[in-house]
């Protein structure tokens, strides 16, 4: 991270890389989403919109994101030198499906969503890198969030926590397709209804510090034989404390 994303992240609590993925990789990633044969995401629940198991399928353009060499660097600054992956799902909403809920925020405390800052340095319990395989501009929807929450020492009002509502605070955050969205779950954050004419798709990846969980650690080791490289199958290892240090893939 420069200076000017260190600065942004632990002033607004989420930070935007642009054109991390080229055309030819967004069009293999929709290519095999199109081959999954999904039913429109007409659901007012917005649980209905994500779909998961992505790492599993045949194609592995899926898991080379997870340790993609111009995002992983970003994840020992921002979590420290252990982290791994948490869980995983994909988004996907189409014209008319509806706002998400604001949740998460600085306080109460969470000790698995959480931002501090000590020795010069930001500590992030769990933190997404949310993918864009879609353009999420403005007025057409998407992630939003209230920029700074992850530092409040006061619980947000529940008055705001309703996206209809439109709370003055509230801000979009917008991706081309190809950006990547790096956001700490202590982020008071949800999500806008969906206006636009295409679908929107995202790719959330969530990390954690390696003690740590927030979802029930994996069981199934078939899912380890598929991993095409050692960094990928060490963010699949199980929470503990001993040390390690998270190996960055090689450029």
């Amino acid at each position: 991270m420069n200076d000017v994303e260190r600065y942004l992240f632990d002033l607004q609590g989420f930070l935007v890389i642009d054109n991390v993925l080229s055309v030819e990789e967004l069009d293999e990633l929709n290519r095999v989403i199109d081959e999954q044969n999904y039913p429109p995401p007409n659901g007012e629940d917005v649980f209905t919109q994500r779909f998961y198991d992505f790492l599993e399928w045949e194609s592995d353009v899926f898991r080379k994101l997870l340790t993609h060499p111009r995002v992983i660097p970003y994840l020992p600054e921002l979590i420290g030198d252990t982290f791994r992956l948490d869980h995983e799902y994909g988004i996907l909403m189409q014209r008319g499906n509806p706002a998400g809920t604001l949740h998460g925020g600085g306080t109460p405390y969470d000790p698995a969503q959480y931002y501090i800052y000590r020795n010069e340095k930001m500590y992030n319990g769990l933190t997404v890198v949310s993918w864009a395989l879609t353009d999420m501009l403005p007025g057409q929807g998407g992630f939003c969030c209230i920029p700074g929450s992850h530092k409040s020492n006061i619980t947000c009002p529940e008055n705001f926590r309703s996206v209809v509502d439109d709370p003055p605070c509230l801000a979009g955050v917008h991706q081309k397709a190809g950006d990547v969205l790096i956001f700490t779950e202590a982020l008071t954050h949800g999500t806008l209804p969906w206006h636009a004419e295409h679908q929107r798709r995202s790719i959330l990846f969530k990390y954690i510090p390696g003690h740590a969980s927030w979802g029930q650690p994996r069981s199934d080791d078939s899912l380890l034989k598929k991993m095409g490289s050692e960094e990928q199958r060490r963010m699949l290892e199980p929470p503990y404390v001993a040390e390690r240090r998270t190996v960055l893939p090689r450029n």
